[in-house]
């Protein structure tokens, strides 16, 4: 056992693209103590690596949790399922396979709405899109990530004085693709529509968007070069060969405090201090000298087709709480009736699970009431690796909460 596992971090630290061949994703439903026990061990020896909820830790009695498992570890793990009595399904037999078809074609040279496009091509992009928009989109560089790259965010809206803004970001955890995706979309509906479309250009009339196409620019270029599943940010750690934090668990918002790890070498580590991260630092300077005018905090996140807000770091309800539950339950109606996409919404820590040093808990806890979290789809049939075919009617639905809740923003 040991030997297969100091051969897998061999090869992961290797140039050559890691691959899935063989990896399959199980949903399991623990209806014991006891099978929460076993999953906690199967995790830690065979490195089972969970998308939902995204820690081990987190895993309770009657809650489901979708985990991916390695090739050489597959047969053993599902053998304990049986054994154990644990209800469990595979969502993906073979991830590699599931990765291949989720891009319909690999030439790249070109930027596609219907497409994922890599760091480069967005970095492109937002230049172009705000030389051919200069009237509604201005680009600026909000700080620079940890391995140097340029942390761009875009401005859409006409320009006017004492406006009231709406803040988005998208590519916080960089295996979540769907959501940069959602960001360049927002952006192209904002100018191509400015002028048709009556509730578009109020809304730009009157308010200003800030859109962060990609937070986690290392990360996110890491999925296209490296490795495919990587979630965090790429800064070295003291002490450990382990690279990264993750970036929603870096605020200073009951940091560290629950569903976060203080290891470096989990996928949920918290960091060293709140804000040690450059981006999670870049995006928190920007917040704080604008507050004045940020009225909502949007995140794009995926998977499980949720909509979220305040509090994650703990049970207690926000302040706000009966109207942020109105807004996202309009919002969430208006997401549905295009294409009947079910959507569950309420306070993160108890609608999904607990977890602390989020961006919308802290956003919320720095005076910006409508702070909000989107889990996009799926609902774990592809969870990470959602097709391209599904990239336009996810940004078409998607497009319809967040009209809403800035429609709210606007009048409110």
């Amino acid at each position: 056992m040991w030997d297969i596992l100091i051969l897998a971090s061999i090869a992961a630290v290797s140039a050559e693209p890691r691959h899935f061949h063989g990896e399959k994703v199980f949903r399991v439903i623990p209806q014991t103590k006891e099978h929460v026990e076993l999953l906690t061990s199967l995790a830690s020896q065979a490195q089972l690596d969970f998308w939902v909820p995204d820690s081990v830790s987190l895993v309770e009695p009657g809650k489901r949790a979708d985990f991916r498992a390695e090739g050489h570890f597959t047969y053993d793990v599902q053998s304990l399922l049986q054994q154990s009595g644990m209800p469990y399904e595979i969502m993906i037999d073979d991830l590699q396979d599931a990765l291949e078809k989720q891009r319909d074609s690999n030439s790249r040279a070109v930027h596609s709405y219907e497409k994922y496009n890599d760091m480069d091509t967005i970095n492109a992009w937002s230049s172009s899109i705000a030389a051919q928009s200069s009237g509604l989109v201005t680009r600026s560089q909000i700080g620079t990530s940890f391995e140097g790259r340029p942390i761009y965010l875009l401005k859409v809206g006409k320009s006017g004085s004492n406006k009231k803004a709406v803040f988005m970001d998208c590519g916080f955890h960089a295996r979540e693709w769907i959501t940069p995706a959602f960001c360049q979309w927002f952006v192209k509906e904002a100018v191509n529509t400015y002028g048709s479309n009556a509730q578009m250009t109020s809304l730009l009339d009157n308010l200003d968007f800030y859109v962060l196409p990609v937070m986690n620019v290392d990360g996110y270029a890491y999925t296209w070069t490296n490795n495919r599943m990587w979630r965090k940010t790429r800064s070295t750690n003291a002490g450990t060969s382990c690279l990264g934090t993750d970036p929603n668990r870096n605020f200073n918002a009951g940091w560290c405090t629950v569903g976060a790890s203080s290891r470096a070498c989990d996928d949920t580590y918290c960091g060293s201090v709140p804000e040690s991260e450059k981006e999670s630092k870049a995006l928190a300077n920007f917040i704080r000298s604008n507050l004045s005018s940020i009225k909502a905090y949007l995140t794009i996140h995926s998977y499980s087709q949720m909509l979220l807000f305040p509090y994650s770091y703990s049970y207690s309800l926000a302040k706000d709480h009966t109207e942020l539950n109105n807004v996202a339950k309009g919002a969430v109606s208006q997401l549905t009736s295009l294409y009947g996409t079910k959507y569950t919404y309420g306070p993160g820590g108890t609608t999904i699970y607990l977890a602390a040093g989020g961006s919308d808990d802290w956003a919320y806890d720095q005076g910006i009431k409508y702070s909000y979290t989107f889990e996009l789809r799926d609902t774990g049939r592809y969870g990470f690796a959602l097709p391209e075919s599904q990239i336009k009617a996810t940004c078409e639905e998607t497009m319809l909460a967040i009209k809403y809740i800035a429609n709210h923003v606007m009048n409110n």
